[in-house]
């Protein structure tokens, strides 16, 4: 069974999308991303939706289609409801605090880690124990929310750490006598 190769995204009210040449903004509620689209897939806009057509039948056209269609799909979740990653943090002793475009992080160190918050991001902290990342563009926010888990990543005999809020760490069992 052949698929088709008409990508849709749909796009909720509230969202304004402006094509021009290979270029592609969108705009809503919580900000404005833009995306240089590729040469050989073109864009369209019918109604509330967004058509993303490779130009030709090859199967490198054909993925670029579904690459940009993700893309653009991320694109208008993030301008009208956002993006967010939840982490937390274990061990004793061991918490956060945002402040003053900072994240301030004491992870067991001699010294606390202060994490500087890029532009476009928006980091709270509910609990002592707990990191919120939010922001419209889905990889920026990954990336912090990695950056920040890697200050002190969890190891696996106590489960001491940054973690994602849904993240299983296989635990070891520690050394017999």
């Amino acid at each position: 069974m052949a698929k088709s190769s008409i990508r849709t995204v749909d796009v909720p009210d509230g969202v304004e999308v402006r094509l021009q040449d290979t270029n592609v903004e969108v705009k809503g509620q919580h900000g404005e991303l833009s995306l240089a689209v590729h040469r050989n897939v073109t864009v369209s806009q019918q109604d509330a939706m967004l058509e993303v057509t490779p130009r030709t039948k090859q199967r490198a056209d054909q993925a670029l289609a579904g690459t940009f269609q993700a893309l653009l799909r991320n694109m208008v979740h993030g301008v009208s409801q956002r993006w967010e990653k939840q982490l937390e943090i274990q061990g004793t002793g061991y918490r956060a605090r945002a402040e003053n475009g900072n994240l301030n992080l004491m992870l067991g160190y001699s010294a606390p880690v202060d994490f500087p918050v890029p532009d476009g991001i928006e980091i709270t902290t509910p609990t002592q124990t707990a990191i919120v990342v939010a922001g419209i563009d889905r990889q920026q926010v990954g990336q912090v929310a990695a950056e920040i888990r890697k200050l002190r990543p969890p190891e696996p005999y106590k489960g001491k750490g940054v973690r994602y809020r849904d993240e299983r760490v296989r635990r070891k069992e520690g050394k017999k006598k």
